[in-house]
């Protein structure tokens, strides 16, 4: 097991929710608040554990800070190795036997699959799920204890399905999509998208598996097939397989890829920027590289947060800036819980974030709230392009 012990006190102000009845606090001691996550520090989808990384590393600054109300945050971070099973026998572990108050960030669309009914049964918050499958965006009665974060990859499809319209509307669509809870939402996204027009563009559509050691044959399919639009629903490691195999068969496509797999580090850096040129995925973040943002405010509190806590972060990769937000978030939940840092506290702080909520890093434009009946914090996004050295916002 990985131990992160790391801790509290927010960059943004804390708004109290009213007193309710002091329940048992599992987890909590008048010092300390223990947060459990399942997360890929192996496997085929270890590019994701330097978020968990990144969020214990803002845990530190706000416990040098003196933590939340006296209470130091001690996050136990535990490789799952993205594999459901192993997510599984994880989580049971921090619930039953390290008695942990919450999960935080439990990462992977598979792995929160396989425990969602489980911690639901246990009653555990589980805050701010590391997916954005449309399975988790459900009516809040049927999984009261699970709330996700970011917009959902199916919403996203339907961005792309909208700018495809406008921008290429005789589009020859050619799809490729891992072949999973993700990669089918991203379609579907783009099925709504279109409408009955999806029919008529999309040429090919080709899957792959998260262990398939290539995707060479499926790009050379989508090739043959006479697509002038690469839609891409990957990971990183299959984005920038796909984006190498693009260029060195001479290949021009428009290739959307999605929000997972388009990351410049590890993905685009791993095919070569040079090769991902005009790249086109969605954002909902501040890009860290981008000299525009420079003077911002919220910027210069997450470079100076990176110079001091994260030195090993790497500013192209925006797994950091999403793990500081996603960190920052949480904190925002526990202080508005105030001192009862029971479970169902907990969840009523999270579930009614008013419309005012807002986050240092996130791109104007978007809003954050929630309440008990919509549990989905952020809504929209923002499409952006690459240029060979970073991502550019696109017209809205």
């Amino acid at each position: 097991m990985i131990r992160m012990g790391f801790a509290a006190a927010v960059l943004l102000a804390g708004l109290s929710v009213p007193g309710w009845a002091q329940k048992a606090m599992v987890g909590v001691t008048a010092s300390e608040i223990k947060i459990g996550q399942s997360a890929p520090f192996s496997g085929p989808a270890s590019a994701y554990g330097q978020i968990s990384t990144a969020e214990s590393d803002y845990f530190k600054m706000i416990n040098d800070h003196g933590g939340i109300n006296g209470r130091k945050i001690d996050l136990i971070a535990v490789d799952d190795g993205y594999s459901p099973p192993k997510t599984i026998e994880v989580v049971r572990r921090l619930i039953e036997e390290d008695r942990v108050a919450i999960l935080f960030q439990t990462i992977g669309t598979a792995p929160n699959a396989a425990i969602r009914k489980y911690v639901n049964q246990k009653k555990v918050p589980d805050i701010w799920l590391g997916s954005g499958a449309s399975m988790f965006v459900t009516d809040p009665k049927l999984y009261p204890w699970s709330i996700p974060f970011q917009p959902s990859y199916r919403l996203e499809g339907q961005m792309y399905a909208k700018y495809i319209l406008q921008h290429k509307p005789d589009a020859k669509i050619g799809i490729l999509y891992q072949d999973d809870d993700l990669g089918r939402d991203y379609v579907n996204g783009l099925k709504d998208g279109l409408g009955d027009k999806y029919a008529k563009m999309v040429v090919k559509t080709l899957s792959y598996e998260i262990t398939d050691p290539t995707i060479d044959s499926q790009i050379l399919q989508l090739q043959a097939s006479g697509a002038d639009l690469l839609y891409d629903a990957s990971t990183p490691k299959f984005a920038a397989m796909s984006i190498r195999k693009v260029a060195d068969i001479g290949w021009h496509p428009l290739h959307i890829i999605d929000s997972n797999g388009a990351l410049v580090n590890p993905a685009l850096v791993s095919a070569g920027l040079d090769k991902s040129v005009g790249v086109i995925t969605a954002q909902y973040l501040k890009d860290p590289t981008d000299p525009g943002w420079a003077d911002d405010a919220g910027m210069k509190q997450y470079q100076a947060w990176r110079a001091k806590y994260a030195p090993e972060s790497d500013a192209a990769n925006p797994v950091w800036a999403y793990g500081y937000t996603m960190a920052q978030a949480l904190v925002l939940v526990l202080r508005r819980a105030g001192d009862d840092l029971s479970r169902e506290n907990i969840m009523k702080a999270a579930t009614s974030l008013p419309d005012t909520t807002k986050l240092p890093m996130v791109l104007p434009g978007i809003t954050i709230s929630t309440s008990p009946t919509d549990y989905r914090p952020m809504k929209s996004m923002r499409l952006s392009q690459f240029d060979g050295k970073m991502y550019r916002l696109l017209p809205q």
